[in-house]
């Protein structure tokens, strides 16, 4: 596997297992804290930090076992995931009638802009294919 896309892999799993525990671990203390849009449970913050999680250790395992034949989640499948997992957040935050503060807008505007250019820049790499081992 190429250098570039390992670390394209890492970057990107990085980024995905770091928000995914914080979801996960604390869902009311991270909302609060980042001023992101509130909710009455901690389900679906805890269920998303568990995706963003599993994303980002499959990421690890692809990066990790390639040498080894080990497969875990492509950058083809995190390419399809950043770019519309991003355009999603930023449609909402576009178009979306979110009442949070301005700490909020800055964290999930700055989120899903790192998020769509990592999947760009997994794109323009085409680090999706594996020609070269």
């Amino acid at each position: 596997m190429k250098v570039k896309y390992k670390a394209l892999l890492i970057i990107d799993g990085i980024v995905n297992a770091v928000l995914g525990v914080l979801l996960l671990l604390f869902p009311v203390g991270i909302i609060d804290l980042l001023g992101l849009p509130p909710t009455n449970t901690n389900f679906y913050p805890s269920i998303l930090g568990a995706v963003l999680f599993g994303i980002g250790v499959a990421l690890f395992l692809e990066a990790a076992g390639f040498a080894k034949g080990i497969r875990g989640l492509g950058l083809g499948g995190a390419i399809v995931i950043n770019i519309i997992g991003s355009f999603v957040l930023i449609c909402w935050l576009i178009f979306g009638s979110l009442v949070i503060p301005l700490k909020g807008r800055i964290i999930l505007w700055t989120i899903g802009v790192v998020i769509f250019l990592i999947g760009i820049a997994e794109m323009v790499t085409k680090s999706w294919g594996y020609d070269e081992q």
